[in-house]
């Protein structure tokens, strides 16, 4: 196994859904420009609420990718 050096980056997904495909729209997203993508971290979670419902959820987190050699 040889050593891995890696990468943060911030990024923050939305969704009117839910948490969960908030996150894994932004994964998604990012790894669409960010290569090697290894996992994430959630920060935040928040939302928007319109009408005493809830409108939209906001994931912060962190992208852990490996930098290559």
């Amino acid at each position: 196994m040889s050593d891995h050096v890696y990468r943060l980056s911030e990024i923050v997904g939305s969704s009117p859904t839910s948490v969960d495909d908030a996150i894994r729209t932004a994964v998604r997203k990012a790894s669409e420009t960010v290569r090697y993508i290894e996992w994430f971290q959630t920060q935040e979670i928040r939302g928007q609420v319109t009408d005493g419902d809830v409108a939209y959820f906001q994931v912060t987190m962190k992208i852990g990718f490996r930098v290559e050699n």
